[in-house]
């Protein structure tokens, strides 16, 4: 993950959220005052978010140190504690709701894509992802699919070439398309080409196309189609795959399985969290 935006995008979310100042806060506690919270799970899931707790809240302050019980990736379960963040009360409170709400998504998205590996269980086709992202958050999304064991598609319009129905329909033929691309493109893109029909397959054979995607083909197909793909041509299969079909798209052979899913109809992981203070604690102590 690049930490210098994740860094901008918390600084972002954290202006969002606390504005000028935490009101409720400052009024109640002092700013040397110290405490500890708890990240307990009310699901089962798999653990995601380790670099947004570690740097999102030495944003807030330096002060802040980490215990973890669960590793990155790793399965947990209903009840456990996943980790513990001991600092300043002030920044505790001022950060656990902004990163809480992005550790339950990413770790949701991770689970849902740990579960569609499982479930296609090959040796060979991949799970990736899309563009189906949440706008501002596609960074950590796709690095929740990572973490879940599946692979990332293009991360945006910028770095692959991918030409679909509407950019066919206005070229006038997936020929003129690739050949427009070829002309213009240098050699370290790749090219990808959206098919529905054995024409269109063949068209984008001819045409040079690194990479044919089956778009809304069902798995019959697509088993048929393979066999007019030359070998070194990547496939995909894609358009709203379910996961209880996976397996059925894996016994095709085809490269890649791309699902929309893995992180746009998510729900976040029930995660907790619970507050202790540690200075009132340590004063009684020393009594």
């Amino acid at each position: 993950m690049n930490t210098l935006k994740l860094r901008k995008q918390l600084e972002h979310y954290f202006i969002e959220d606390i504005g000028e100042r935490d009101v409720t806060t400052e009024l109640i506690f002092g700013e040397h005052e110290r405490g500890a919270i708890t990240f307990l799970a009310k699901d089962t899931g798999v653990f995601c978010g380790r670099e947004i707790i570690t740097t999102g809240f030495p944003l807030l302050s330096n002060e802040c140190h980490f215990e973890f019980f669960k590793q990155e990736g790793e399965w947990f379960n209903q009840g456990e504690v996943l980790l513990k963040v001991y600092g300043p009360i002030s920044a505790l409170l001022k950060g656990e709701r902004v990163i809480l709400n992005l550790v339950q998504r990413m770790c949701a998205i991770a689970t849902k894509t740990k579960k569609a590996v499982a479930l296609l269980n090959s040796t060979h086709t991949r799970i990736v992802d899309t563009r189906k992202t949440t706008p501002g958050l596609r960074m950590l999304e796709k690095y929740a699919v990572r973490t879940g064991g599946g692979y990332n598609h293009r991360y945006g319009l910028y770095d692959a070439v991918m030409i679909k129905d509407n950019h066919i329909s206005f070229a006038g033929s997936i020929s003129k398309a690739v050949e427009s691309v070829k002309s213009k493109i240098g050699h370290m893109v790749k090219i990808e080409v959206e098919i529905e029909s054995i024409a269109q397959l063949n068209e984008a054979i001819t045409a040079g196309a690194d990479v044919i995607m089956f778009d809304n083909r069902t798995p019959n197909e697509i088993k048929d189609w393979l066999t007019y793909v030359p070998k070194g041509v990547i496939t995909e299969a894609s358009g709203g795959i379910r996961l209880e079909e996976l397996h059925k798209y894996g016994q095709t052979g085809v490269d890649y399985i791309s699902i929309g899913a893995l992180t746009h109809s998510v729900s976040a992981l029930d995660i907790s969290v619970r507050m202790s203070m540690i200075e009132k604690e340590k004063r009684n102590e020393s009594i």
